[in-house]
């Protein structure tokens, strides 16, 4: 019988170290091409919107030059409108004012549906009769007129604007959570934290809730893209804060225009559209890369 020496016998390998679930996500993330060609596009709009009305200093409501003047015939690059008002200044810090109104209004609608879907869903029963006879309530409602209602009643102010969109926009996200709450309700996990007593208020936000959160997250991002084209909606019905420049603000004041000089609805409408679409592609990224069935085929 041979003695292997102890310095020359082989050693086994490491384990391999777990990788983080956040590491999986930002590593199945980075695969998808057009999710990251969309983060760097709606991370390139939000630094233009913080940084550059510090660097491009022209004040978008002043009248800088003749109105209406063509995009490359003044020294304003994109030409004015029909007030004389440069339109680059206008889409820099306008989109301070819709990115914030976007925002605001997503949380506004995720944290409604939340909450009423997570109700509904955990205790069931007469709850979840009632709270989804109120969304079927709102989901009827035209979504359009009732925003215009309530700007019109409260004033077109950036916050009334955001709460309009919020409490007009929570249906689906609340039918949403309320399905996740009744698959994850009847998990072995949520019975045994229960059965060791933990509350209501823990089993809702500290158990299921966190396991009903990838999807959440999805309708989350998209819902900021659904509340900038919900106000250049109601910016182009002329219902926008006449105290705040937007992007939906500057095609509802040049959509007069629009035949005469397109370029004052086209450039904002061009910002919109970017945006809206970057997000759309963030949120198709983070479904792919949060849905574990996907990642597991990768």
């Amino acid at each position: 019988m041979t003695l292997v020496e102890p310095s020359r016998a082989r050693t086994a390998p490491p384990p391999p170290k777990a990788v983080s679930p956040g590491r999986q996500v930002w590593q199945m993330f980075r695969r998808n091409h057009s999710a990251m060609a969309g983060l760097f596009i709606l991370l390139a709009i939000i630094l233009i919107s913080l940084v550059g009305p510090s660097l491009y200093t022209v004040n978008p409501r002043e009248m800088v030059w003749m109105p209406l003047t063509p995009p490359g015939q003044s020294e304003y690059v994109l030409g004015t409108d029909y007030l004389g008002r440069d339109l680059l200044a206008g889409l820099i810090n306008g989109g301070r004012v819709t990115i914030t109104i976007g925002v605001f209004a997503a949380v506004l609608t995720v944290l409604i549906g939340v909450t009423v879907g997570a109700m509904a869903g955990f205790f069931g029963g007469r709850v979840d009769n009632l709270l989804m006879r109120v969304t079927e309530f709102f989901q009827v409602l035209p979504n359009l007129l009732f925003a215009m209602v309530v700007v019109m009643l409260f004033g077109p102010t950036l916050v009334n604007i955001s709460v309009a969109i919020g409490i007009v926009s929570w249906t689906s996200t609340a039918r949403l959570t309320r399905a996740e709450f009744l698959r994850i309700r009847e998990m072995d996990y949520v019975k045994a934290e229960r059965s060791i007593g933990a509350g209501n208020a823990r089993l809702i936000w500290k158990v299921i809730l966190p396991n009903a959160a990838p999807p959440l997250i999805v309708v989350a991002a998209l819902s900021i893209g659904s509340a900038i084209l919900f106000e250049a909606g109601l910016s182009f019905l002329g219902l926008s804060d006449p105290n705040a420049m937007s992007w939906g603000r500057m095609i509802g004041d040049n959509r007069p225009y629009i035949l005469d000089s397109s370029w004052g609805v086209t450039f904002p409408g061009l910002a919109i559209f970017l945006t809206v679409l970057a997000i759309s592609l963030v949120g198709d990224g983070l479904n792919d890369a949060i849905n574990p069935k996907l990642r597991q085929r990768q």
